[in-house]
Parts: structure tokens; sequence; C-alpha cells
């Protein structure tokens, strides 16, 4: 470090010590923190002198936020690392951990929150959005926010949870401090320019401090005595040093050997599911079961062909991306997503094409019929229907949003499977519009063979999942209901449980289609089930019968002992398909406790609030 670091050798000492054993979250709270006194560095000359505490007059700003898998957070975090640095007093809380009888009198506001499904607040979320649109909530008059919504444009209700946030803070008299900003799925530089505008924006309602404390403690002291090169770089830029952070991640993926791929399906299934185990030696990544495995993917190569022939674009001509230049055919392949379609890229496309037909398809009052186009459709589709006469390869690039890693729910067990990962993938691949379409992630996994034999691997990172964890009382009960690929983190908990010899009873809830072809992971349930480990099992095989059998039916059937669970301190635990297994199961179970609880409707549905609320009640659904 000695070679390329300005700083000294005592001072490298310091950070060292400093930085030294800090859990993932901590160092992205610091990274946040330096890159706040960066900022001030670029601003005035001079780095900003905070003290642990903040000065006693700065002002009171409160961070909100509302997150299913943990980026609305993050984004929340750095704004409250830069809002730090800058010298405000800031208080950071998830929306569930909000005291609503707060908010007439915190007068600076910032809301980071996602959408799931169609429109919906995320769980942590859903008491003070009810609370807002509600009655009860005050006037804010004199009250000063800004909003960032995360979200997903292929989704019809885009951010709208963000939208009805910003919407419903001004009708009740808050005065917007910089204007709503909707993030698609590639959130960071949209984010960061959001906490740029609102701290710029905070700045003039700061008291002028006539002269700041000297920091006193050991780090403060480091953090002034910094360069101007050094933070630029961040922690992590700073050379070799000794921590527990890995230093790969999305924007930095490790290349994990494939272990084993297993097809798990049986012959004559109507899916293709696959167990994949990938190796993490010295990758120095952790997880925990519940975390997510992001996969870096490519396009497929032929698909990239079709549509670039159907433009009639040089493939070897450049274009810039967000940090590289690439080769056109390069950039589809990598770097541009070329299969999802959205209203945002429909509205871009129709202009180059002049098309009066796309425009109508998206005019108001046509939602149900741009809802039927966009399913099972792709961009070479709308190429292909809508053909813009003399395209310029960089007009077509700029309709296109940034290609995404995927998500797969992990599988494993660290403390079972020391330096691996393992994840559930169900291959995707259906004909629609007279045109086969293979699943850009899914089928890349599945149809990739183990490193014995061809030294494939795959560019992987950990993405942690702060909302969906068990329990840290190794003797409380956990309930966990996923069909389908939604049983993959339960395979996770249940051998972590094992592998701590944790005593807290298990009860696993399946469900698929056929018994015979679909139960996945079958030996290992009957093994564990044997060994004790799995105290319940109760399936449901949906096509095995004349009526078909969900897992939600197997939860009311099981009604009774589910509430007595629940009443011991079970945590229930719920994945996969949000927009009706994750609906029926809510339903569900919240008949089942006012059935069994003797309460009425809205009792139940204020049980299982409560649950919610004490994190007993967790859900990982897409």
């Amino acid at each position: 470090m000695q070679e390329t670091s300005p700083l000294n050798l005592q001072q490298v000492q310091l950070l060292s010590q400093l930085v030294d054993g800090l859990s993932a979250e901590q160092m992205a709270w610091v990274r946040g923190f330096l890159a706040g006194i960066n900022h001030s560095v670029r601003q005035t000359g001079q780095p900003a002198a905070v003290t642990a505490a903040g000065s006693a007059s700065a002002p009171q700003l409160t961070i909100l936020y509302g997150s299913q898998t943990g980026h609305a957070q993050e984004v929340a975090e750095q704004a409250k690392a830069r809002a730090t640095a800058a010298g405000f007093k800031v208080d950071l809380f998830a929306m569930g951990d909000y005291k609503a009888s707060r908010l007439k009198h915190d007068k600076l506001l910032l809301i980071a929150v996602s959408t799931q499904g169609e429109g919906e607040p995320p769980d942590d979320a859903r008491d003070f959005y009810d609370f807002l649109h509600s009655d009860k909530a005050p006037r804010l008059d004199g009250t000063r926010f800004a909003v960032l919504g995360l979200g997903d444009s292929s989704y019809e209700k885009f951010c709208q949870t963000g939208k009805d946030f910003d919407t419903r803070l001004a009708a009740l008299g808050a005065e917007r401090l910089i204007a709503r900003v909707d993030c698609d799925v590639d959130y960071d530089t949209p984010a960061e320019r959001w906490i740029d505008g609102a701290i710029e924006a905070l700045k003039p309602l700061k008291q002028v401090v006539a002269s700041q404390a000297s920091a006193t403690s050991t780090a403060a002291n480091l953090m002034d005595s910094l360069s101007l090169a050094a933070l630029a770089g961040g922690v992590g830029g700073m050379g070799a040093m000794t921590t527990t952070e890995s230093h790969y991640s999305r924007k930095n993926p490790f290349d994990a050997p494939v272990l084993e791929n297993i097809t798990l399906s049986g012959r004559g299934s109507s899916k293709e599911v696959h167990h994949l185990e990938l190796s993490l030696e010295g990758s120095g990544l952790t997880y925990e079961p519940g975390d997510a495995l992001g996969v870096v993917v490519k396009n497929d190569a032929p698909l990239v062909d079709e549509l670039i022939d159907t433009l009639a674009l040089d493939p070897q001509a450049t274009t810039t991306t967000h940090d590289s230049t690439l080769s056109l055919r390069d950039a589809f392949v990598n770097a541009y997503d070329i299969t999802t379609l959205s209203r945002a890229f429909l509205e871009k496309y129709a202009a180059l094409a002049e098309s009066t037909e796309l425009r109508t398809l998206l005019s108001a009052g046509n939602e149900v019929a741009l809802r039927d186009y966009l399913y099972g459709r792709d961009v070479l589709d709308v190429v292909r229907q809508f053909p813009a006469r003399k395209l310029k390869a960089a007009e077509f690039v700029g309709t296109l949003r940034t290609l995404q890693p995927r998500l797969y729910s992990i599988a494993s067990s660290l403390a079972a499977n020391p330096e691996a990962v393992h994840i559930t993938v169900g291959a995707v691949r259906y004909d629609s519009h007279g045109r086969a379409r293979r699943g850009v992630a899914s089928t890349y996994l599945a149809d990739i063979t183990d490193t014995a034999r061809t030294g494939a691997s795959v560019p992987v990172y950990i993405d942690a999942n702060r909302n969906f964890k068990l329990p840290q009382d190794a003797h409380a009960p956990v309930i966990m209901i996923g069909p389908g690929t939604g049983i993959a983190p339960f395979r996770a908990f249940v051998e972590q449980r094992q592998a701590l010899d944790a005593p807290g009873k298990n009860w696993l809830f399946f469900g698929d289609r056929n018994f015979r072809t679909d139960f996945l992971y079958q030996r290992e349930w009957q093994r564990y089930v044997k060994d004790g480990a799995l105290t319940k099992i109760d399936l449901a095989f949906s096509r095995d019968t004349e009526d078909k059998v969900y897992v939600q039916q197997r939860l009311r059937e099981q009604g009774k002992a589910v509430y007595e669970w629940l009443q011991e301190g079970a945590y229930l635990y719920v994945c996969g398909d949000a927009e009706h297994m994750a609906r029926d199961v809510h339903a569900a179970l919240t008949d089942v406790i006012a059935e069994h609880g003797g309460l009425s409707q809205e009792a139940a549905a204020e049980y299982v609030k409560t649950l919610q609320r004490e994190k007993r009640y967790q859900r990982d659904v897409y």
C-alpha cells in the first residue's frame, strides 16, 4: 500500500485499525461518508471537519426507506452518510420502525422507496403508507421533502409507490426540495444524482456555523488528513488492507467455476429445473441464508445478430456505454437489455419509427391493449413490425436500458458448504408470436456444463437481502412456504439450522405440479424428516388430482397447528410468485388467524401486520 498510497505509515496503520473487522453494512456507510467529504473537498477545496456528534447547530434531517430487497435501504444509508459529512444531524429509519407521531415534527424528509408487484409498497412500508394516505395524517405545512422511487419500467405501474408518496406529501402541504426521481433497475447513477441534488437543496437551510470544533476522535483526525486522491477512491480503492469484505461486487463480479449442474425435474416434467453449484474459493465472498446470488448475464448471440441485421446496422460500429466504448455487437451482447419490453422503450422507439400505430397503442385509454402487446414480445418483434428508416446506431442505443444482472435465491448454507454457493434455476423456454424464446440467464445457466469438462465459470456477486433472514433466536420455530423454485432459500435455511444444531422446529410447505417429476430436492427433504431437522412437511401437487391443490390450501388445512406455532413465537417465510401465490397465501394466513384465534377479519389483519412489524412474517417474492 505504501508504494501507491499518499498516506504516511502512521495514517495507514490508523486507517487499517479503523476499518478492520467492519461489516459489509458498516463499510457501505463509511464509503458514503468518505464520498460526502470528497464532495465537500471538490466544492470548497477543504475537507469538512465533522465530529461524531455533529454540530450542535446543525438542522435535523430524517431519512426514511421502504425496501423489499435492500436496494432502497442501501441508497438511504448512502444519503445519510453524505448528509452527515455535510454537517447535518441525521436520523435514519426503515418505514416499519418509524413512529408516525414524529411526522408532523420532522421538517426535513428524504424518502427512498421501492415498488413491488403491480404498484404495491414494500412490506416494511405498508403501515406508514396506509397512515400517510389516511385521515389521520397531519398537515405538513413547513415540511420540506424529496422522494426517490426505485422500480422496474417493464411493469405497468413503474415506481408507483414513490409517486404516491410524492403526491401525498405535497397534498398534505409539504414542499419539495427537488423533483421526484424515478429509478429503473439501473439505479446507481440516478440515485447518486438525487442524493447530490437533495444535499445541495438542503445546504441553504443549514444554519451557518461560525467556526467548527476540531475533530477529536482518531477517526475524525484521520478523515481530515486524507488527501483528495485517497478520498476519490473510497475505502475500496485504497490499496491492500485487511478487511472482512470481498472486493467483488455487482460492478466487479467474481468468475465462479461451475462445480456441478444437476437436473432436478424428472423425465416427463413440464418444467426444466436445475441445481447449480459454484465455487467461491479465493473470492472472499460470504453470504447468509436469505441472500441472493447476482448473475451477470449476456444476451443470446444469435438473437443479437438477428436484431442488428433487422436494423441494418454495422455490428462493428462503435458505441459508448455508461463506462466503456464497445462495438455495437458487443454492446448488444453485454451491455443492453434487448429482451424486456417496456412502455419507456416503446415511447422512444415510436418517435424514431414515426409510427402512428405505436403512438395510438401508447395513448391514454389503451392500457389493456398495451399490456397485451408487451406480453411475450421482445425488442426484435417491435423493430420487425415497425421498421425505422435510416436509423443510426446511437439513436437506437438511446432507446435501450442497461442489461441487468439476474438474482437467484441462494439455496445453500455457507456453514454447510464452505467456499461454495448453490442456486435453483427454472429454465425459461417457450414459443410466442411465431418465435422460440429463451430466458436470458436461466437457459444460459441451465445449459452450462461443469468446469471439469469445459472450464466454465459464471460471473457472480452476493446481493444481501436484509429483509429475509432466519431468527437470531435458534430456538424459534420456523414455517417456510415455497412452491416451485421458491424452495431455494428454505433449503439454505434448513442446512444452516442443522449445521448450527439449532433446536428450533422447522415446518415446510412445498408445492409444484406433479409429485413424480417435480418434487425438488425430494431425497434431501426425506432425509431431513428422518434426521429430525425438518419437523413437518406438507405437500401440494396441483396436477396429480382432478381438483388442483396449492400450498395456500394446505396452509388452511393445517390452520390450527399453524396458529399454535405462531403463538409459540414462530417466524413465517414465503418465497415465490408475488402476483398470485403470495397474495393467496397472505389471504389464507389472515383467515387461519381469524378462525383459530377467534378474531374478526380486521383483528386478524392487524395480527398479521404485527407479525410483519416484528419481522416474524417475511417475504421474498417476485
